[in-house]
């Protein structure tokens, strides 16, 4: 059977190399496309659409308006059509008999990147906005349009790229707000800041300080001191680093030179419900310990107390069930002063776009995140692009010399030089991790630097206990390693579980739930078995098949249940794991969140309710109540940003050719461990692959911040 439809393949490729195509054999070919899985219905849809809206539409435009939205849904904000034209396999990743279609199709359609640019210009469906002023002529046709309800081009051209207008719209926004805000000052009493500085980033008592040469910045101090300035700040560094830390003092230095410090507004907020909870629980332990060392000369409990709860970014704006839109937006702002968003890698194009709209123009906003981590998941790949220039610094002489009376340090040469814009003036690289060191920390080096047999040799190094490479034939050695753990790893799967057995302290899980003693134990067990679960993870870097997210779930479930650890009667089951997989704000969960279903106090009838950790609190749903939620034993390293467990196990799939094994995949999944890393690989050559491979999302930010 596969031969016969290997043979049919053939066929129509080959009948493919003769006349230039027309649009309705090029819609045809296209659905032959989706229906071999090369590319969504979706995107075959949009060019059947856009035939619709210009039956004179040539091919090429048609073929774009195809591409541009597959490509926006593997992340990319626009397409790059002289990419497509000169390298088009590169830029699909598409592999034999993709390839060969995809070579068949292009030999009928014009020859020159001018033509298909000519094309693209002269069709209705396109609106050429390249240059300033064709942005505002394209925004002025748009706005028109939609006054007199006509339609609107669907696609914009800027240049050589092409947008899906919502995405090209979004783009303009988050450039404009990052513009106007990166050129704002604040005026700074540098002398007063410089010593408030000092004080907080004063070492421990009995501690000597760091010997530090006269061209060696603080740049924890530095990002202080220029956050206190802007109203737009990017905070970028590696795991370790002291990205909250940082902030931590940098709201007491707000706090401490506020003119009404009573009355700041503070906000936290991050992409997901359990970065959220770690943002607010780091930033509360630095403020907590700062406070005992300043003696009491800022009252640090009372803004701690003001912050309220750090909060998911979907929360945060008011999300609103069955639409894109969000109760807060430029109509209708965001009532803060000065919000942080942590994790900002993981914040999409369209997000940002709403978020930096809800803020007041008074707000100051500060951007965490490190830009070598993934990408978000939905298109763009903004931290990636506001941090362009973040290694090289680019400091201009007005920002050095400010950061020397701030801080009392030099800014090197290698830093200096305004090559960067606005922005590079309010972005600070922290570049020392004070954590994330040894074997973990140089292994996700060398990965970040795309060094090869630097990772290998890390791996393979039997002196230190704190990384192990497997090379498996079988899934079931993920099996084992999760239910067991291995030799020198703290964590596995069968810890939560004894916990989970020996239930609540003896003689306090009362016969009903006003037992005061009783919900006390048992929030305590709770708490005990969310905290054993969340010392060890198994990642994975697809979704799909036996060694995906689906198919090791399900086999660490059997697993654990042939082990006698876990008893299965259903869906639900006492210690079953869950992600909530969609934001619902009426029961307080959120995308990302995960819970571990345990038996409520004096619940006799086998009720389940699902149990998360918010910090030290505990929160939690009736089970039956959560219907977006899947099993999570395992999760996509994409879903794991924002967490870090003692031990972490990465699983590589089978496939090195596999589009989404990048080095940033690896790089994120290394650093989700804190003691130790296990990488479990079905091929030895997945992992040079990966790290081989760096992603590149196309996208005309960086452009449009000029």
């Amino acid at each position: 059977m596969k031969a016969r439809k290997d043979h049919d393949t053939l066929d129509w490729i080959d009948a493919l190399a003769s006349a230039p195509i027309g649009a309705d054999e090029l819609l045809e070919e296209l659905q032959r496309w989706t229906r071999a899985g090369w590319m969504r219905h979706l995107d075959a849809a949009m060019a059947r659409f856009s035939h619709t809206l210009a039956p004179d539409a040539p091919p090429v435009a048609l073929l774009c308006a195809a591409l541009v939205a597959h490509m926006e849904s593997r992340g990319h904000s626009c397409l790059l059509v002289d990419e497509l034209h000169a390298r088009p396999h590169e830029l699909l990743g598409w592999t034999a008999e993709p390839r060969q279609a995809l070579d068949a199709l292009l030999a009928r359609l014009p020859g020159s990147r001018n033509d298909w640019l000519q094309a693209l210009r002269g069709c209705a469906l396109v609106q050429a906005a390249d240059g300033a002023a064709g942005a505002a002529d394209a925004a002025a046709a748009a706005a028109a349009d939609a006054a007199t309800e006509r339609p609107t081009a669907p696609l914009v051209l800027v240049e050589a790229r092409l947008y899906l207008r919502r995405y090209w719209a979004y783009e303009q926004r988050v450039a404009a707000q990052v513009r106007a805000r990166g050129a704002l000052r604040e005026a700074v009493d540098t002398a007063a800041v410089r010593a408030w500085l000092d004080r907080l980033f004063a070492p421990e008592a009995g501690a000597k300080p760091a010997p530090r040469a006269a061209d060696r910045i603080d740049w924890q101090k530095a990002a202080c001191a220029l956050a206190l300035r802007g109203r737009l700040s990017v905070i970028t560094g590696g795991p370790g680093t002291g990205k909250t830390y940082t902030v931590a003092r940098l709201l007491a230095l707000l706090l401490a030179t506020a003119p009404e410090p009573d009355r700041l507004r503070i906000a936290l907020a991050a992409p997901t419900g359990k970065a959220a909870a770690r943002l607010k629980q780091s930033i509360e332990g630095s403020l907590q310990a700062l406070h005992g060392r300043l003696d009491g000369a800022l009252d640090l409990p009372a803004l701690t107390a003001r912050i309220g709860a750090a909060r998911t970014l979907h929360g945060l704006l008011g999300a609103r069930p069955d639409t894109r839109h969000f109760a807060f937006n430029a109509a209708h702002p965001l009532d803060v002063d000065v919000l942080v968003v942590d994790e900002a890698s993981m914040v999409h194009l369209e997000m940002m776009a709403c978020l930096l709209d809800a803020l007041p123009p008074t707000a100051r906003v500060v951007l965490l995140g490190d830009k070598d981590q993934l990408a978000s998941v939905e298109a763009g790949a903004v931290l990636g692009d506001l941090c362009g220039d973040a290694e090289a610094g680019g400091y201009d002489a007005e920002t050095c010399a400010y950061v020397e009376a701030a801080c009392g340090d030099r800014m090197a040469e290698e830093f200096r030089g305004a090559r960067g814009g606005a922005l590079a003036q309010q972005t600070v690289m922290l570049r020392e991790s004070r954590r994330f060191g040894g074997p973990i920390g140089r292994l996700a080096t060398a990965v970040n630097q795309g060094n090869v047999a630097q990772a290998h040799k890390a791996l393979r190094d039997t002196k230190q206990t704190a990384l192990r490479w497997l090379e498996a034939a079988v899934p079931q050695a993920v099996v084992q390693l999760a239910l067991h753990g291995r030799e020198g790893a703290p964590g596995c799967y069968a810890q939560y579980l004894e916990v989970l057995r020996r239930g609540p302290a003896a003689g306090t899980d009362g016969d009903g739930d006003g037992d005061e003693a009783a919900q006390a134990a048992h929030a305590d067990w709770a708490r005990e078995v969310l905290t054993a679960f969340e010392r060890f993870r198994v990642l994975c870097a697809v979704r799909e098949g036996e060694w995906g997210v689906q198919g090791l779930n399900a086999a660490i479930e059997t697993g654990l249940v042939n082990a006698g650890l876990l008893r299965k009667t259903g869906e639900w089951y006492e210690g079953r794991p869950v992600m909530v997989t969609r934001n619902q704000a009426a029961l307080g969960v959120f995308n990302g969140d995960i819970g571990i279903a345990l038996r409520a106090p004096g619940a006799r009838s086998g009720a389940l309710r699902v149990y998360f950790l918010e910090g030290p609190k505990i929160h939690s749903v009736l089970a039956s109540r959560l219907a977006d939620v899947e099993t999570a034993f395992a999760l996509t390293v994409h879903k794991s940003q924002g967490s870090e467990f003692e031990h972490t196990l990465l699983v590589l799939p089978e496939q090195a050719s596999s589009q989404v094994l990048t080095r940033e995949l690896a790089y994120t999944g290394i650093t989700r461990a804190r003691e130790a890393f296990t990488l479990v690989s079905p091929q030895p050559g997945v992992l040079a692959a990966a790290v081989e491979r760096k992603t590149r999302r196309a996208s005309g930010l960086r452009q449009a911040l000029g």
